[in-house]
């Protein structure tokens, strides 16, 4: 069975520092995406920040876990990347690149790879992730525009 890659992109007036620290941010996800609830799983008492094989659960509205995810790489101001570490598709990768566009602001590509196309699940794969860096650069532009 043939794998499915998928990437898309936008843009955000913000820097790139400020759009890392979103993607950092679990608590505000639900503010800018569909999911419920995002949270580090951390010893309890523990807080600092996100490091590489660190876990994140998120959740549905319905309060149902839909995946597990393991950090995989950071590049500070750059790329964030994980990996599913449980959940339907434990076969996705995916990887947030930034880049300080030519004018300012910053370059948005979220990509995913999946171990298996399903097309009757792909269309809604690639939709699900133009929605995502969408949402991130708005939540990113809205920030700017608070503090201005």
């Amino acid at each position: 069975m043939p794998s499915f890659a998928v990437s898309a992109t936008s843009y955000s007036s913000a820097p790139c520092a400020l759009v890392y620290a979103a993607l950092l941010d679990a608590e505000s996800w639900p503010s800018w995406t569909s999911y419920y609830e995002v949270q580090w799983e951390l010893p309890a008492g523990v807080e600092r920040p996100a490091r590489v094989d660190d876990l994140r659960t998120i959740r549905t509205p319905l309060g149902r876990v839909c995946c597990r995810e393991r950090i995989v790489e950071l590049v500070p101001g750059r790329r964030f990347s994980y990996e599913q570490a449980a959940g339907l598709f434990t076969s996705h990768r995916g990887s947030v690149d930034l880049a300080r566009a030519p004018h300012g602001g910053t370059d948005i590509t979220w990509s995913a790879t999946y171990r298996h196309a399903l097309p009757l699940l792909d269309t809604r794969r690639r939709r699900r992730l133009q929605a995502l860096v969408h949402d991130l650069a708005s939540y990113a532009n809205s920030i700017v525009s608070r503090n201005s």
